[in-house]
């Protein structure tokens, strides 16, 4: 079997070039560059047309195809028409294939940019996606209104399955994450009392700070890296799928039948969330006061009775509502606006988790200074 590639470029007419491939075409053997090969063809002053020629084609592997890739785009680049049928036809298969997804291309002009144009060209593209946001919230709120007249239209077996997906199924990963941030402040808060003896007052720390801030945080953040990227990688994959295309198609709302439901099922079960993780962070609390200082269960609870108030409870699931209406709109919305391939769905996940944890940090903080200015 001969073990180098052989090509020759034949005229067959004004209009038509036929490049015939013999011999092994292999990433080991001395490929021809396309620019050689075109060298004939691209002198003509008429549009002509390429075709190949592979009968006495012996074997190949990723080093035709390389070859193939380059040619066609060279090709492309001198107005010559392309045709494939006389390529073998896993040639033809891959070739599709690699075109399919179109290549990414780093940018390299940004360097090249100054810095006062980078500045103007990432503000912009942050006022775009405010402008966005601010857009697809509306939209929310109107599709709300619908609901509250009783016109919105999406179907009651979708909005259960939602309840239970954001509701019984995180139970678990609630539970652990939630207990090891209650035993964490216990023994933090419990190095430092003990040297002042009051060890007693672990029970308030824990407590309050479970229920009024940390229950709702990390069920929030918990909720937004699993059902938030959920949400954006559904609807994602529902855009690459031409699914929400269909919706519009036959005039059902998207924000109605797929973006409502998922509002109102995370915003419905993230206070009921809140209220385990902070029950589970004080049995966490507990493990340590009981344990480590010489508090009896009885003890550690009577403090933590005395140590909470409404206020506290009331101001922990005021933010977990928020919260879950927030991670429902962020997941949803780069979900709607994800791209049509496969990698466009993961970045779209990863985008919902980024951005409902800002979220969440920025309303937590927002509610530390208005709870603050109203002094509850």
């Amino acid at each position: 079997m001969s073990t180098d590639c052989r090509w020759t470029l034949q005229q067959k007419n004004t209009a038509e070039f036929v490049l015939t491939l013999s011999g092994t075409w292999r990433l080991e053997s001395k490929l021809p560059a396309p620019a050689d090969v075109l060298q004939k063809a691209s002198a003509t002053a008429k549009p002509a047309t390429l075709a190949f020629d592979t009968r006495e084609l012996e074997s190949w592997d990723s080093g035709l195809l390389m070859f193939l890739n380059r040619l066609l785009k060279e090709a492309e680049a001198k107005n010559l028409e392309i045709d494939r049928a006389g390529l073998p036809e896993g040639v033809q298969r891959l070739l599709k294939l690699a075109g399919a997804v179109p290549e990414k291309k780093v940018r390299s002009e940004a360097g090249s940019q100054g810095v006062v144009t980078r500045i103007g060209t990432t503000t912009l593209a942050v006022l775009a996606g405010f402008k966005n946001g601010l857009a697809f919230i509306g939209e929310a709120v109107l599709a709300f209104g619908n609901l509250l007249r009783g016109k919105a239209r999406f179907r009651t077996c979708d909005f259960t399955l939602t309840l239970q997906e954001c509701g019984a199924s995180a139970l678990p990963i609630v539970s652990l994450i939630s207990f090891l941030v209650g035993f964490i402040l216990a023994f933090v808060a419990a190095v430092q009392l003990e040297k002042f003896g009051a060890q007693i007052y672990v029970a308030d720390l824990v407590g309050i700070a479970v229920v009024r801030e940390m229950g709702a945080v990390m069920a929030a953040i918990i909720m937004a890296g699993r059902t938030g990227a959920a949400f954006a990688a559904q609807l994602g994959t529902m855009t690459v799928n031409e699914e929400i295309d269909a919706l519009k198609t036959m005039a059902v709302s998207p924000m109605e039948f797929l973006v409502l439901p998922r509002m109102l099922a995370l915003g419905l079960m993230m206070p009921l969330l809140c209220l385990y993780a902070d029950l589970i962070g004080i049995v966490g609390g507990a493990a340590v006061g009981t344990t480590m200082l010489d508090i009896t269960a009885t003890q550690y609870w009577e403090q933590t009775r005395n140590a909470l108030t409404f206020t506290h409870c009331a101001v922990g699931l005021t933010k977990s509502s928020v919260f879950g209406i927030l991670i429902a709109v962020a997941g949803c919305w780069r979900g709607m606006q994800s791209g049509r391939s496969a990698s466009a769905v993961g970045e779209a996940a990863t985008s919902a988790v980024v951005t409902a944890i800002v979220w969440i940090i920025v309303t937590d903080a927002a509610f530390a200074v208005l709870t603050d200015i109203l002094d509850v």
